[in-house]
C-alpha cells in the first residue's frame, strides 16, 4: 500500500512539473510594436507605439499553450511626424482620450510548421471587438549574458483600419484614398522568462 501511494504522489508531481506555468515578461528595450500604412498609394509611412505590456503564460515551455493578453496605450504611437501624431490621436483614428488603450486577448496558439505558429484572438480598437489571426515566427529561446531565460518572436499581420472606426481619409484625383484601408502589424518580441 505504501509503495502504492509513494508511486501515486511520484506520478501527480511529474504531472505537476509538466504542466507547471511559466510566466514572462516583455523586455520592452528588444521589443518593438510596428505599423506600416500606405500613403497616397506610393509609399508606406511606418510608425510604433512607445507604451505597451503584455500578460503571457505558457505551460512550461511550450508555446503552443500561450495565454497572452496585450496593451497599447494609444496616445504613445509615434510616426516621427508631431502633427501627423496629434492627427492619430484625435477622434478621426483613435480617439486616445476616450479610447486610451488598445486590447489584444489571445484565444489559441497553434503550431503550423517548424517554428511557425498562428495566433488567434479578439483585437479591441475604439469600441469595435473582432478576431484577428496573426502569424507568429518563433526565433527561438536563450540564455542571457545575465542568466536570463529569453524567448523572441517576429509576429505579423494586417487589419483594416475602418473596421474598427479609424475611418478618416479622402481621395486623391485617381479616387485613391491618401491613407490605405490596409494596416500592415509588424510586433518584434522579446520575452523574459519570470517563473
Amino acid at each position: 500500500m505504501r509503495k502504492t501511494n509513494l508511486f501515486l504522489a511520484f506520478l501527480l508531481l511529474a504531472a505537476a512539473t509538466l504542466t507547471a506555468q511559466t510566466n514572462w515578461s516583455v523586455d520592452k528595450s528588444h521589443s518593438k510594436v510596428g505599423f506600416s500604412v500606405s500613403h497616397l498609394v506610393i509609399t508606406d509611412v511606418d510608425g510604433f507605439f512607445k507604451e505597451y505590456d503584455a500578460k503571457v503564460t505558457t505551460s512550461g515551455d511550450d508555446f503552443s499553450t500561450t495565454n497572452i493578453d496585450f496593451t497599447v496605450n494609444t496616445s504613445s504611437i509615434f510616426t516621427d511626424n508631431d502633427g501627423r501624431d496629434k492627427h492619430l490621436r484625435s477622434d478621426d483614428f483613435f480617439n486616445a482620450e476616450k479610447f486610451p488603450q488598445m486590447v489584444f486577448k489571445g484565444k489559441s496558439m497553434k503550431k503550423v510548421s517548424g517554428n511557425k505558429y498562428k495566433l488567434v484572438g479578439d483585437l479591441t480598437i475604439r469600441d469595435v471587438t473582432k478576431q484577428v489571426e496573426l502569424d507568429v515566427k518563433y526565433n527561438g529561446m536563450v540564455k542571457d549574458p545575465r542568466g536570463n531565460i529569453k524567448a523572441g518572436f517576429k509576429v505579423t499581420g494586417e487589419i483594416n483600419r475602418f473596421d474598427y472606426n479609424l475611418k478618416w481619409n479622402t481621395a486623391i484625383e485617381t479616387g485613391a484614398l491618401v491613407v490605405g484601408r490596409e494596416v500592415e502589424l509588424v510586433i518584434d518580441l522579446q520575452l523574459v522568462k519570470k517563473s
